[in-house]
């Protein structure tokens, strides 16, 4: 007989054996970029590989998206997303963006600027990964590393 105890400790095991990813609930990101760009693609992939529901928006006015969201000309790269409230420029890793909606920091976002071959979205078999960071961009458009990779 399945007792009321049995069942929350069922529940709870099988809940422990998911993914994080099915555990949380990801907020939507919503993905700017242009129709022409494959390694954008790719990124949006490994964001939904990760659990991440993702919304993808094409459009040749990327600039003024950037300029909207407040993405310094120094961190720029070839797609922009916004997720709660945040930017997430260029082809920043999943768990970045999951460190960034954990610890919520008063930021304008996270950016891995230009394309750096090895990030998620830019991965070239057979050549080997460039060290990158991803940047934080304080509300006043400074950054400072958030992670290095």
């Amino acid at each position: 007989m399945l007792t009321r105890r049995g069942l929350i400790a069922g529940a709870f095991a099988c809940s422990a054996s998911l993914p994080l990813a099915a555990q949380e609930a990801a907020p939507v990101v919503t993905v700017y970029r242009s129709a022409s760009c494959g390694c954008c693609g790719a990124w949006v992939d490994h964001m939904k590989k990760a659990g991440f529901e993702t919304k993808v928006v094409m459009t040749e006015e990327l600039a003024a998206r950037k300029r909207e969201f407040g993405v310094p000309d120094a961190a720029e790269s070839c797609h922009t997303a916004m997720v709660d409230g945040y930017f997430v420029e260029g082809h920043v890793p999943a768990a970045d963006v999951r460190r960034l909606l954990r610890e919520r920091p008063q930021a304008r976002g996270l950016a891995v600027p230009e394309m750096p071959v090895g990030s998620p979205g830019m991965e070239v078999p057979g050549v080997k990964a460039d060290r990158y960071d991803t940047w934080l961009i304080a509300k006043d458009g400074s950054h400072t590393v958030f992670a290095s990779h």
